[in-house]
């Protein structure tokens, strides 16, 4: 996939939640970056990052979540459904999750980038091939993390570049302002790094 090139450029700011973009070389969809501080730790936000069961809660636009393998308790690949309005088709990919901990700045990476094949194509789906997808987790304060997310993907198919660079922030706000809501659950609430 082409590396983004140029600067970044703020596109929204909503709840403290920012959204820029840029173009991307042989691409006409640009790429995204969303920088925030979210409540919680950085073991809360990797702990629902792994829960695929509650992408379909917070993750704009995502139909269904699914484990297709877990390698370790930082290492899963997982398959997911993206719901689009009619007359688009839905889309699909497989993405692989690796969590990683730099031990000298205590920053966590999550790297989660579409992989080939492991589960069929489906008719009247379309595949998602090219995407990648980088969390940059920062401890801000005991309670706090510092959140910096950036996406570059090919929806694939028909779909109008401009409609995809039109819509595309607004996603991001929806999925990161839902985020803030789940990380409240009990279930996040004592997370443990999964390394």
């Amino acid at each position: 996939m082409a590396q983004p090139g140029g600067e970044w450029k703020f596109v929204i700011e909503k709840q403290g939640i920012r959204v820029y973009s840029r173009a991307v070389p042989d691409s006409k969809i640009k790429a995204l970056q969303v920088k925030c501080t979210m409540p919680g730790s950085v073991a809360q936000i990797v702990a629902l990052l792994m829960d695929l069961d509650a992408a379909t809660k917070w993750v704009s636009h995502t139909k269904s979540c699914k484990l297709v393998r877990k390698i370790s308790p930082s290492e899963l690949y997982y398959y997911s459904e993206v719901s689009l309005p009619w007359p688009l088709e839905n889309r699909d990919f497989v993405a692989r999750i690796r969590v990683s901990l730099d031990p000298a700045t205590r920053i966590v990476t999550v790297d989660a980038p579409a992989v080939p094949g492991w589960v069929p194509v489906r008719k009247g789906i379309v595949r998602i091939t090219q995407s990648t997808g980088t969390w940059t987790l920062t401890p801000a304060d005991a309670k706090n993390t510092q959140v910096q997310y950036t996406l570059q993907v090919d929806p694939g198919g028909v779909i109008p570049a401009w409609l995809v660079n039109s819509l595309s922030a607004q996603g991001p706000i929806e999925s990161f302002t839902n985020m803030k809501e789940q990380l409240k659950a009990d279930k996040y609430k004592n997370a443990q790094l999964p390394f």
